[in-house]
């Protein structure tokens, strides 16, 4: 069973902050938290790489939307390019900006696909509730990595 991405968010995050203890690299909450959110992203955008997965996506998109299999790629390499850009400290906070905006971008897919009943790998989409609070969540680490130089 996959881990649900707001726990490998924390996990990953807290992870990372431990790690340095012993990395300077890594020192603050801030680099942890730049590698946590960049985690959960990588873990979007490969999704999109696996068959049935990606079949899911597609079908998560709302179809007044043209080509749901392109949004659904196009999603993908944004999201990889931005987990990316997250993990170089330069590049970081215009990485967390543009993830942040994908982010808002794609909350009214999830939004429907909950709404629709679709199902995601066999089990209903998230509910819009804990969907977006989850999106709350990764908006808040991004934002952290913007401005919360700690």
């Amino acid at each position: 069973m996959p881990v649900p991405l707001p726990v490998l968010l924390i996990g990953i995050t807290a992870l990372a902050r431990l790690v340095g203890l012993a990395v300077p690299a890594l020192d603050t909450w801030h680099d942890a938290t730049r590698i946590g959110i960049a985690a959960v992203y990588l873990i979007a955008a490969s999704g999109r790489l696996i068959p049935h997965v990606r079949r899911d996506l597609v079908r998560m998109v709302p179809p007044r939307l043209p080509r749901p299999d392109l949004l659904v790629a196009g999603t993908g390499v944004l999201e990889l390019a931005g987990a990316v850009g997250l993990l170089v400290p330069a590049t970081a906070p215009v990485a967390a900006i543009c993830l942040g905006l994908l982010t808002l971008a794609m909350t009214p897919a999830n939004i429907s696909a909950a709404r629709r009943g679709v199902l995601f790998d066999g089990k209903p989409a998230t509910p819009v509730g804990r969907r977006l609070a989850e999106q709350v969540l990764y908006l808040a680490a991004l934002a952290a990595v913007v401005w919360l130089p700690f």
